[in-house]
C-alpha cells in the first residue's frame, strides 16, 4: 500500500521509558484546635460552613478567607462581643488560637494547610480524643490518611488540659500538656515525613522554659529528631481586631513554607521575619538565648532595624545527624520522594534491568538536588551514592520478593553521610540454585 503522506519531514514522539522521581510535598501543615459549630443561617452560603461532623476530620484549606467562612469566625466574633458571661467568654476565646495560627500561616507565606477541629471548646481534650480514631478519621489518626502533611501543630494544646470553669481559669497543666505532646511526637515519628512544631506553656520565663524542655522526650531518642520547640509566645493584632498573645506555631509553619518556596527545603528556616506580629511576649538577652539554644529551643528575637526574626533552626535531638532542622526535613523529603515515585517497581521482574532503572532514577533525582545546593560536594560522587546491584540484592532477599536500594547523602550541614534504605517489594522472587 502506498504511503499516504506527501514528501516531507515527519516527527513521531515515543516515550523514553525513563522513570523520573518527583519531589514530595514539603510545606503543608496540619493544625489541631478548638472550633465551635453554629447552625448555618443561610444553607446556600458559599462556601458553606462545615457542620459538626466535618470539622472533626482533616479539611484542606487554601486561604484565610476560606477558613473564616468554613469555621464560622464571624459568628464567633459576634457572639464574643455580645456576651459578658465569664465562662462563655473563655469558651469562645479558646477558638482563637487555632484561627490565629491559620491566619499566621497564610500571612507568612503558606499556601495550603489542613485543619482538624475539636468542637467542644468548653471541655478539655483527653489524650485518647487527641489521638483519635483511624476509621472515623478523627484527631491525629485522621492525619495518617493525609500523606502530604509535613508539619503538625496544636495551637490549642494548652487550653486542652482543663475544662472551662465559672471561676478563675486554672493554669495550664504541664503534665497533661506533655502527655498530649507525646502523642503528637509519636505520630510524627511513626509517619517519618513530618515534624511537630511545639509551643511551651504561656507566661514562662527563660529559666522555666529550659526546665520545661528537659521534661520532654530525651534528646537522644528518635522522637527528639522530629520535634521542634519555639519560644516565646507572640502578640498579634487579632483576627477580630482584638490583640491577644498566642503560641507562634502557625506563624512558624508559614516561615517554613516561605523558606521552602524562596530557597528550598535544604535552607534552614531561620533569620526570617515574622509577619503579622506586634511584639514578643518575652525579650531575650544573648545569654538567655544561648542557654535555650543549647537545649534545642528555637528562639524568636527582636533586633534593631531588622524587626522580629526567627533565630533558631534546631530539632531537639543532640545526635550529630539530626541536630539541625533543615537536615531532618531534607532527608525526610528525599526519602518520601524516592519511596513514592519508585512504587512502579512493585511487581516488576527482580533482575539487573530493574536495579539499573532504580539506580538511574534515584541518581538523576539526587543530582538535581545537588545542583540546587542541597548536598555537599564538588561533584555528584562526593554528594551521594546509590547502590542497587547484586552486592545488596542477594538470592535470599530476592526469594522474599525484595529489591533493596541503599542510598547515602551528604546534607549541606553537617557535611557527613546520612544513610537510609529504600525497600520495595517486587512481584517476582529470584531463583536460587
Amino acid at each position: 500500500m502506498p504511503d499516504p503522506n506527501p514528501p516531507g519531514v515527519f516527527v513521531k514522539e515515543l516515550p523514553s521509558g525513563v522513570r523520573t522521581i518527583t519531589g514530595a510535598s514539603t510545606s503543608v501543615p496540619a493544625f489541631l484546635g478548638y472550633t465551635k459549630f453554629f447552625a448555618a443561617d443561610d444553607p446556600k452560603a458559599t462556601p458553606a460552613p462545615f457542620d459538626d461532623a466535618a470539622r472533626k476530620v482533616p479539611q484542606k484549606i487554601g486561604s484565610w478567607r476560606e477558613f473564616a467562612a468554613r469555621y464560622s469566625m464571624e459568628k464567633i466574633a459576634k457572639e464574643l462581643a455580645g456576651t459578658s458571661d465569664p465562662a462563655t467568654l473563655r469558651t469562645l476565646e479558646r477558638c482563637y488560637p487555632l484561627a490565629e495560627a491559620v491566619y499566621g500561616f497564610f500571612a507568612n507565606g503558606g499556601g495550603t494547610c489542613y485543619v482538624v477541629g475539636f468542637t467542644s471548646p468548653a471541655r478539655a481534650v483527653s489524650v485518647s480524643d487527641l489521638t483519635g480514631n483511624v476509621d472515623d478519621r478523627t484527631g491525629l489518626a485522621g492525619l495518617e490518611t493525609v500523606p502530604e502533611v509535613t508539619m503538625v501543630a496544636v495551637p490549642s494544646l494548652w487550653d486542652m488540659t482543663a475544662d472551662v470553669t465559672a471561676g478563675e481559669p486554672p493554669p495550664p497543666d504541664q503534665a497533661q500538656g506533655i502527655s498530649r505532646m507525646a502523642e503528637v511526637l509519636k505520630h510524627c515519628t511513626a509517619q517519618r515525613n513530618r515534624l511537630a512544631i511545639l509551643d511551651p506553656p504561656p507566661d514562662l520565663d527563660p529559666g522555666d522554659v529550659k526546665t520545661f524542655a528537659g521534661k520532654l522526650a530525651s534528646p537522644d531518642t528518635d522522637d527528639a529528631a522530629f520535634t521542634t520547640l519555639y519560644y516565646p509566645w507572640i502578640t498579634v493584632p487579632g483576627v477580630n481586631a482584638t490583640q491577644r498573645t498566642v503560641p507562634p506555631c502557625g506563624h512558624i509553619a508559614g516561615v517554613w513554607a516561605r523558606t521552602d518556596a524562596e530557597r528550598g527545603i535544604f535552607k534552614a528556616p531561620a533569620n526570617q521575619n515574622l509577619r503579622g506580629v506586634l511584639t514578643l511576649d518575652t525579650l531575650l538577652t544573648d545569654d538567655e538565648h544561648g542557654e535555650l539554644n543549647a537545649t534545642g529551643v528555637n528562639c524568636l528575637r527582636v533586633f534593631p532595624d531588622r524587626g522580629l526574626l526567627v533565630w533558631g533552626a534546631r530539632t531537639r535531638s543532640t545526635t550529630r545527624d539530626w541536630k539541625y532542622l533543615n537536615v531532618r526535613r531534607l532527608v525526610s523529603f528525599l526519602s518520601d520522594s524516592i519511596r513514592v515515585s519508585s512504587t512502579w517497581a512493585v511487581f516488576e521482574p527482580n533482575d539487573e534491568r530493574l536495579w539499573a532503572a532504580l539506580r538511574h532514577s534515584v541518581a538523576s533525582f539526587l543530582t538535581d538536588q545537588w545542583r540546587q545546593g542541597a548536598l555537599v560536594g564538588h561533584k555528584p560522587d562526593e554528594a551521594f551514592y546509590v547502590i542497587c546491584d547484586d552486592t545488596n540484592n542477594k538470592p535470599d532477599t530476592m526469594d522474599e520478593g525484595k529489591v533493596i536500594c541503599d542510598i547515602g547523602v551528604a546534607p549541606v550541614r553537617p557535611a557527613e553521610f546520612v544513610h537510609f534504605t529504600i525497600t520495595q517489594i517486587a512481584g517476582q522472587p529470584g531463583r536460587t540454585s
